[in-house]
């Protein structure tokens, strides 16, 4: 019991420490740190930060059409909301009683952000000594920027990660029904999830290939709430919206283009950029991490990053980083050697500042205007 508490300590400490560094700058509002011009609106800055408006929006008005055109004067249509999935503006609502939706929406965030670090660790466990877990969970809490980042702000990201993170654990324990509630809470929370369905589909299908008697149906049925969660969603969106498919007539829901790599299109509507050299670090690290899983026979982390990797090479969103967020908890495991090393030890302690200083620069200017902030509190 005891131990349990210090762990649960330990990376509770993880979680919030990066997390209030990158809320202080904001909070004291300085001018600048570092040389870098920060915005003067304190916390507001924070909340602001794409897409937290967006699920507070959600959050609020449970996708009424009325209620969004009453309240809310973002250029979106009434349909754009549908690719927010309800599960993270649930959440944001059910503590918003206590704490006003914008903090409650950070609140979430960073309980997320806790479950994440909390499962990852104890994937971690299964190959390395307590003291390597704990390394490669600090590693995770701060890497890479992005990660940082969107586990600073309003974003059902960390949500979507924890529970990618607790099915995959289950899952490698086989404990089936825990995996797929846990995939059922993934989809409900972000569209991508049903490719965890995918990966575990492909698994059991090439791991009985050989020898299909000793296939056992039942045993697996419960991860069909995976895409039972797609129903759900949808059946929401008919009560809502009368339109159960409105998620595909929302403009937002895939940015997948054939052929691949249509990111380096800087004429695309959600790329407006030639700049994107880090892009094919992106698709390197990927593939060797992916190599790497192979190799270390780590094989749901495999299936699954390999199947969340493909999609990538067609999305064209200069944002790519974050669409690949899901897959690093499983690279970063699949160089679980490297990255205990004392070399990477010296690496990231140099690396370190830019982190940060990276995740006040993009913070501070990715915030959507908001003039009225009385519609979302």
């Amino acid at each position: 019991m005891k131990t349990a508490l210090n762990r649960y300590f330990i990376i509770a400490l993880m979680t919030v420490i990066p997390t209030l560094l990158i809320w202080t700058p904001f909070f004291l509002r300085l001018k600048e740190f570092w040389n870098i011009p920060l915005p003067q609106t304190g916390m507001a800055t924070i909340v602001s930060n794409f897409d937290g408006p967006l699920y507070l929006v959600v959050a609020k008005t449970l996708y009424n059409p009325e209620q969004i055109g009453e309240n809310y004067q973002f250029p979106l249509t009434y349909e754009y909301y549908s690719a927010h999935f309800p599960m993270f503006p649930f959440l944001i609502k059910a503590f918003a009683i206590v704490l006003g939706h914008p903090y409650s929406m950070l609140f979430v965030t960073i309980t997320s952000s806790f479950l994440a670090l909390l499962f990852f660790f104890k994937h971690a466990r299964s190959y390395l000594s307590e003291t390597d877990s704990y390394w490669l969970t600090l590693v995770f809490a701060i890497f890479p920027a992005r990660w940082l980042i969107v586990r600073s702000i309003g974003s059902p990201e960390p949500f979507f990660i924890a529970a990618i993170l607790a099915s995959t654990y289950y899952f490698s324990n086989k404990k089936y029904w825990l995996a797929g509630l846990w995939g059922l809470l993934a989809q409900v929370t972000k569209s991508p999830a049903i490719l965890l369905f995918a990966a575990y589909t492909l698994q059991i299908f090439i791991s009985h290939i050989k020898n299909i008697k000793t296939f056992e149906f039942k045993k697996y049925l419960p991860l069909l709430l995976i895409p039972f969660g797609v129903i759900l969603v949808f059946s929401f969106y008919k009560i809502t919206y009368g339109d159960s498919l409105v998620y595909f007539r929302s403009g937002d829901n895939m940015h997948l283009f054939f052929p691949p790599f249509q990111i380096f299109n800087y004429s695309a509507p959600w790329v407006g950029t030639f700049w994107l050299e880090e892009v094919i670090f992106i698709y390197l690290i990927g593939i060797l991490g992916i190599y790497r899983l192979y190799q270390e026979k780590m094989s749901t982390y495999f299936y699954f990053a390999l199947v969340f990797f493909i999609p990538l090479l067609f999305v064209a969103h200069r944002d790519l980083m974050r669409y690949a967020l899901p897959i690093v908890p499983f690279l970063l495991l699949g160089f679980k050697d490297i990255l205990v090393k004392k070399e990477f030890k010296f690496a990231l302690a140099v690396i370190i500042i830019p982190i940060y200083l990276y995740s006040l620069a993009f913070i501070s200017q990715n915030t959507m205007p908001i003039s009225n902030w009385a519609p979302f509190l």
